[in-house]
């Protein structure tokens, strides 16, 4: 299956568990719409494979993911809003098939996770981190707005924990995206695989119907990332797009400049 696939690779043990692995590591596992679209189909891919049981997310490289890529970013500059609109599109359609996958999700975080990287952990079942893993959601620092990701991290952290980080823009360590929700535990670099592990253990004695139907049941039941809300967050960030503090944001952070409204 790695072969159809240029910025990510899957490898599947003798136990049915599949590892998928982001693979631009030289952008810093940077989404690229290359990447979005290669996500989206390994997802649907591994959902329909009978002889998957689990599936860790991991990522190659010294960081997990930098959020967006910032060749897609300055390319989107140029585009109408629509068009706008449609390549938001693409990051919530990643994040929701990864969201649906009807297989136990267990995220396995090193390095940084920023932006999309958080929105990535958040549609996780269960996220393990190093306990020198560093997160923000640095949206709002370029004039824009944590969107796509906003209706996956809000079911994960609730409401309440989510505005602790959510506007500010600023890094969170490892104990403090536990605190939040985000990672179930952090551990030493050196720990990291067995504490995957552990996790993964328990779904191989477990009937792969039954926890596909109880993940889905939790879902519906938790009801905070409907298509609705999806929706309405794409067409949160297209508006975003358009004001003037996002042309300067996304400006200056290009021009390697301060923003206007820095201090």
């Amino acid at each position: 299956m790695s072969d159809m696939y240029e910025t990510i690779t899957i490898e599947t043990d003798t136990r049915g568990v599949a590892t998928l692995t982001l693979a631009r590591e030289t952008k810093h596992n940077a989404l690229s719409a290359q990447m979005l679209a290669e996500l989206t189909d390994a997802a649907a891919a591994l959902g329909a494979d009978a002889s998957v049981r689990v599936v860790i997310l991991a990522a190659s490289g010294r960081t997990f993911c930098a959020g967006g890529d910032l060749g897609w970013m300055q390319e989107q500059m140029g585009m109408d809003a629509a068009t706008r609109a449609a390549e938001a599109g693409k990051l919530a359609t990643m994040l929701g098939a990864l969201n649906r996958l009807p297989k136990p999700l267990i995220g396995r975080l090193h390095g940084n996770a920023f932006g999309g990287g958080v929105g990535m952990a958040a549609v996780c079942d269960v996220a393990v981190g190093v306990d020198s893993l560093k997160m923000a959601l640095t949206e709002t620092k370029l004039g824009i707005i944590p969107a796509t990701i906003g209706p996956y991290v809000i079911a994960r952290m609730g409401e309440g924990r989510a505005r602790r980080v959510f506007m500010s823009g600023r890094v969170f360590g490892a104990d403090e995206a536990v605190e939040l929700g985000l990672l179930a535990r952090a551990v030493p670099e050196a720990e990291l695989d067995a504490a995957v592990e552990r996790e993964v253990l328990p779904y191989l004695a477990c009937a792969p119907g039954a926890v596909a139907a109880a993940k889905k049941l939790a879902q519906d039941l938790g009801g905070a990332a409907t298509e609705e809300a999806v929706e309405m967050s794409i067409a949160a960030l297209a508006e975003r797009w358009e004001t003037e503090e996002a042309a300067e944001g996304i400006g200056a952070f290009f021009e390697k400049r301060k923003a206007a409204w820095v201090v």
